[in-house]
């Protein structure tokens, strides 16, 4: 991976989902996604998206066993996200892709969608953020489309490079040129809440900080 994509994913490991999902209310842009979280203790994780598509199973087959390809393309750097259109029903993700993920140096998954054999993933350490666990099988239920494709996730618009950030306290997505502009937005967001959180501790009120800082004009959309 070259170098400033290295150092651009370096910058968005210091901030937090929080800090980017108001970036990307005031820049009037739709990437922060509700209900997909970790599904064990898992890190941080910053990444470039691989994604995939599923489809329904029928008579048109599927070329590819699903993930296969995906996970081929990818490597450090990237991380796999699946549109499964949220569906909990049937897993779409489970150990063996993990397995083969890790190996790659994949930095997790993220799953609109459920997947299984947590106890599994969870020994080998390979972060998943989903909506759900669940024992039933892909097989004869779900199909992969297409990978490296225009996706959603949640309400988010998601094309492979696009830029995934994903803590404990959800997922955001960020559109590729747009990110130099989420990053400023982002960073600024952060050094006045540690200024705001900083002037609490030397004793001053929520209202004498809240009126010093003017938080709500802050992130009022541009």
């Amino acid at each position: 991976m070259e170098k400033a994509k290295r150092d651009l994913l370096t910058q968005f490991e210091k901030l937090s989902t929080t800090n980017i999902s108001d970036a990307l209310d005031k820049l009037g842009l739709k990437g922060a996604v509700i209900g997909v979280l970790p599904m064990f203790q898992c890190p941080k994780i910053v990444g470039f998206a691989v994604t995939i598509k599923i489809a329904a199973a029928g008579l048109t087959p599927s070329k590819h066993h699903l993930g296969i390809e995906a996970i081929e393309a990818a490597g450090p750097g990237n991380i796999i996200i699946i549109d499964n259109g949220g569906r909990t029903d049937v897993s779409c993700w489970g150990e063996i892709l993990s397995t083969a993920a890790r190996k790659k140096g994949i930095a997790g998954v993220v799953i609109d969608g459920a997947f299984r054999d947590l106890d599994s993933i969870k020994q080998i350490g390979f972060p998943v953020y989903a909506r759900g666990v669940v024992p039933v099988t892909a097989r004869g239920r779900i199909m992969q489309e297409s990978f490296n494709v225009l996706i959603r996730c949640g309400t988010a618009q998601v094309r492979s490079g696009d830029i995934v950030v994903a803590d404990d306290n959800g997922v955001t997505i960020v559109p590729i040129e747009k990110a130099e502009e989420v990053l400023k937005v982002a960073e600024g967001f952060l050094q006045k809440e540690r200024a705001m959180i900083e002037e609490i501790e030397k004793g001053q009120s929520i209202l004498e900080v809240d009126n010093k800082f003017r938080y709500e004009e802050m992130v009022k959309r541009q």
